[in-house]
């Protein structure tokens, strides 16, 4: 017995097929779940189930089969006609279906979501949203996802022509960092959107609607997430007011404080507050004195 187990283990070749893995297999027997495929061990124990329902076509036996590797419940090598619609190296727009303590999964069309390690994040995804991902295959031999896709969409990307500063555009965040975020549009544009421009920052992934206020030498663009200026200037007028209103009346800011404090307390730069200070100056709305701003006597509510 022992010498018999022993030849069968010298025989079995060790299984190269694992899980979240695409491999074209032949199909060896059939049964009344479906039809078994040989993992090229040597093993027919160690044959891949294709059930019926993981068909898209009738499987014969001889047929080699292109499927995508996936665990079972019973966490058994299973396979699934299913395959990503896309090719290892391309990058799409994947919907994140689940969120674990390792990392994320993604929607690429297969049997199976994509694991999206923490290491190719950006930002943290939350299942439902959308995000831009590449297909490639790890160290182990498994297909996986990550949300590093700066090169690849310089490369697929194109200079803006017919683009004029004031024009409304609309793109997707693919990174945001201490700068500012970066965006692809739907004519295939990079754009940049400094962080002073970006009143509420969004999430990656996000679509939004910015104006464009630049256009580079290299074909890409500036742009900005804030309204025009008289708008801006109003709603910041509008901000300012609210927060006297919250604060009886008074704030420890005016001209006089420094850009960095500004930017922390309203995401806005210095000139941007200071226009809604003296708009607000102007309509005699609020005073200034000892580093202070108060509400005009006038105007404080009862």
């Amino acid at each position: 017995m022992q010498e018999r187990t022993r030849k069968t283990e010298h025989n079995q070749r060790p299984c190269k097929y694992g899980p979240s893995q695409v491999a074209e297999l032949t199909a060896v027997r059939e049964s009344e779940l479906g039809v078994f495929l040989d993992a090229e061990t040597g093993n027919t124990s160690d044959d891949i189930l294709l059930h019926h329902v993981q068909q898209t076509a009738p499987v014969k036996i001889g047929d080699r089969v292109r499927v995508f590797l996936y665990l079972d419940p019973k966490r058994r090598l299973t396979a699934s006609m299913r395959t990503p619609r896309m090719k290892e190296g391309q990058v799409a727009r994947l919907r994140v279906i689940n969120v674990t303590k390792e990392g994320a999964f993604l929607d690429v069309g297969a049997e199976r979501g994509i694991f999206l390690p923490f290491a190719g994040m950006r930002g943290r995804p939350q299942v439902g949203e959308t995000v831009w991902a590449k297909l490639y295959t790890d160290k182990s031999g498994r297909l996986a996802v990550t949300m590093e896709v700066e090169d690849e969409l310089r490369r697929a990307s194109r200079p803006a022509e017919g683009v004029r500063v004031g024009d409304r555009l609309k793109g997707s965040v693919y990174n945001i960092t201490e700068r500012g975020a970066f965006l692809f549009t739907e004519e295939r544009y990079i754009v940049f959107i400094d962080h002073r421009e970006i009143p509420k920052r969004p999430r990656v992934g996000e679509t939004v609607e910015m104006r464009v206020t630049y256009l580079r030498e290299d074909g890409r663009l500036n742009a900005s997430l804030r309204p025009p200026k008289e708008t801006a200037q109003q709603e910041d007028a509008d901000r300012l007011l609210a927060l006297l209103n919250e604060h009886n009346g008074r704030m420890p800011y005016t001209d006089a404080t420094s850009p960095e404090v500004i930017q922390d307390r309203f995401h806005i730069s210095k000139a941007a507050f200071k226009r809604a200070l003296g708009r607000l100056l102007k309509e005699g709305l609020i005073e200034q004195r000892d580093g202070w701003t108060y509400l005009s006597e006038k105007n404080k509510k009862s």
